[in-house]
């Protein structure tokens, strides 16, 4: 894929920790496998791109080597190489959008979301995760409100009203995810934030237009 230059082939890829983390978690002698990573999504970018490819992995290998097990079980094998990964494992095994709590592990299922569209704005500028941790300066803030349910709109009044806590340690190592937000809420997004660790922001509208 388009933003497969630089990506680790060794241990340092999450796909590769996944593989061996459900090795090592089987109880016998495994067949090798070849795995074909399409990086389509920007690296570093706090989406959850390395994540999802980790995930689909413990998916794909439980059933080609007919390990057998089920979701918690895959879900508790990936909290430990990130905690996306159990959202990404129960996303996709339900289709349907969850609220995270804890370190990413309780996940509970919103019923009833409402489609409405969502603009993704990436600038090809590499946060890497762990370094927005090492500048985060705060690490004992509020719980945030419960989530609300509802239109699109009373959806982004509730969004308004919680926070990022790792934007202004993202912002210390790049600014420009400011200009990124202040240019989409002059566009008319109803809500925009930096996505995870950055340097991704979204932004959500009433419509496509």
């Amino acid at each position: 894929g388009r933003f497969a230059q630089g990506i680790p082939l060794d241990s340092g890829n999450l796909v590769v920790k996944a593989r061996d983390a459900l090795r090592s978690h089987a109880d016998r002698a495994l067949t090798p496998v070849s795995i074909h990573l399409e990086k389509n999504l920007p690296v570093a970018s706090g989406i959850g791109g390395g994540s999802s490819d980790a995930a689909a992995t413990l998916l794909a290998l439980n059933e080609i080597w007919r390990l057998n097990l089920d979701l918690d079980t895959l879900a508790e094998l990936g909290l430990k190489l990130g905690a996306d990964l159990p959202m990404c494992l129960h996303g996709a095994a339900l289709g349907a959008p969850l609220v995270a709590r804890g370190i990413g592990e309780q996940l509970t299922a919103i019923p009833q979301m409402p489609s409405f569209p969502i603009l993704l704005v990436n600038d090809g500028t590499a946060v890497a995760t762990p370094d927005v941790f090492r500048a985060l300066t705060k690490r004992d803030n509020q719980q945030l409100p419960a989530p609300a349910h509802g239109d699109v709109e009373s959806i982004c009044t509730y969004l308004g009203s919680t926070r990022n806590d790792l934007l202004h340690a993202a912002l210390a190592l790049a600014p420009q995810i400011n200009g990124k937000l202040d240019l989409l809420r002059a566009h008319g997004a109803l809500y925009a934030q930096m996505s995870g660790s950055g340097a991704t922001c979204f932004a959500i509208f009433k419509d496509q237009q």
